[in-house]
């Protein structure tokens, strides 16, 4: 008698062509989420992740005006516990971490020793001789090996790599406190732009709110356990907190238009390991005065040689056509100058803006540069950045 089979379903064929599609990638505790929630996904640095959900712009729209939601949990956590963590934070990044105070953060960068970026970090200082590296997702491994082989020998610090014992939601805009505030019973007023408390939200304990993100909107990002239900019936609770407000979860779309606006940095694009601290324009992050770090001696090489010879800019397009990433620039003249690193429609601006390199004398604020555009010649004008700043709130 001949063996048979059954065929599979339409719908079962789906899933299957959703597993295979899928296959190899990494994964939040949100992913059946956001395919609940008919999120367009894409391979992100190894990741499946959201790309967007209701469009780009209305998502990047929520958030200027109202409040978004992002899970953000394909980034690093990096913790040094121990009596010789300061030293190992100071070694290892370019700001002073002495200068933290227990609950507070500030921005900083790794940095290789000719002064390029391993990558851009946010340093927490969780209590005394204890500090968090959140680092990004597309440098996660390549990011805790540099820090093992930098500090690793060092005496008196414990490093650990968290970074999948965490769902990290950022919740942006200028409704995300009122939003927020109704899962928690912490005063979120008390807490200062780079600052955080512990407290409880959404019945978890212990749950980290830091006042940060990368939307250049008032904000915050919380760590809670990274199970499936837990992270899953957290999302739906702020969502739900949300509604009166218009919340919209957001996916990677957003969140880049959203951060070019505001001229944040991307690794990858502005920051690179061919890209110097003082070409990004971060060197105010760079505590040269410190005794030691990695890519300190280098930084005071260029600072000794008369600083950069190219610049970070805005470029604001003044003739029609949208400069993208990696269209090549032009004097007015002709000569290729520069290359485009992120480039979009600002959706809340309504212009079309850009990030460049420029050689330092065609960087001044007015000028006039060229952005090559399908091979066209399509004005710009170098402007003042971040693009976008969020209102100051009336006190």
């Amino acid at each position: 008698m001949a063996e048979t089979t059954s065929q599979p379903t339409p719908i079962e064929s789906a899933i299957h062509a959703v597993k295979d599609a899928v296959a190899g990638l990494r994964k939040t505790a949100l992913n059946l989420v956001h395919r609940g929630h008919k999120a367009t996904m894409v391979d992100f640095g190894g990741w499946d992740m959201p790309v967007s959900y209701a469009g780009l712009i209305a998502e990047h729209m929520a958030v200027r005006t109202g409040v978004g939601l992002f899970d953000v949990s394909h980034m690093g956590d990096i913790q040094l516990r121990g009596p010789g963590s300061l030293a190992a934070v100071n070694q290892l990044c370019m700001n002073d971490a002495s200068k933290l105070q227990v609950g507070q953060a500030h921005y900083s960068a790794m940095l290789y020793p000719d002064g390029t970026f391993v990558d851009d970090v946010v340093v927490h200082k969780l209590s005394e001789n204890d500090y968090l590296i959140v680092i990004n997702a597309g440098t996660r491994e390549k990011d805790v090996q540099w820090v093992r082989k930098q500090i690793g020998h060092m005496g008196g610090v414990h490093v650990n790599d968290f970074s999948d014992f965490y769902t990290q939601l950022a919740i942006q805009g200028p409704k995300a406190e009122e939003t927020l505030q109704k899962l928690t019973d912490v005063d979120l007023s008390e807490i200062k732009n780079y600052w955080f408390k512990w407290g409880k939200v959404c019945g978890l304990y212990n749950v980290m709110i830091a006042r940060t993100g990368y939307t250049g909107e008032d904000g915050f990002e919380i760590y809670i356990p990274s199970d499936e239900p837990t992270s899953g019936r957290v999302w739906g609770e702020v969502l739900a907190a949300g509604e009166e407000f218009g919340i919209m979860p957001c996916g990677l779309g957003a969140r880049n238009t959203l951060r070019l606006e505001a001229a944040m940095a991307l690794y990858g694009h502005e920051i690179s390991d061919t890209i110097n601290v003082f070409e990004a324009g971060l060197g105010r992050y760079a505590k040269l005065d410190k005794p030691s770090f990695v890519g300190r001696e280098a930084l005071l090489e260029i600072q000794d040689a008369g600083g950069p010879k190219r610049k970070l800019v805005g470029l604001e397009m003044i003739e029609r056509g949208i400069g993208r990433d990696g269209y090549p620039v032009f004097s007015v003249s002709g000569e290729k100058i520069g290359e485009i690193t992120s480039g979009s429609p600002a959706p809340f601006l309504k212009k079309n803006i850009a990030l460049a390199y420029v050689p330092v004398e065609h960087s001044g604020v007015d000028g006039v540069v060229a952005v090559e555009i399908r091979g066209q010649m399509v004005k710009a004008k170098i402007v003042a950045t971040p693009f976008y700043k969020r209102p100051k709130k009336l006190v």
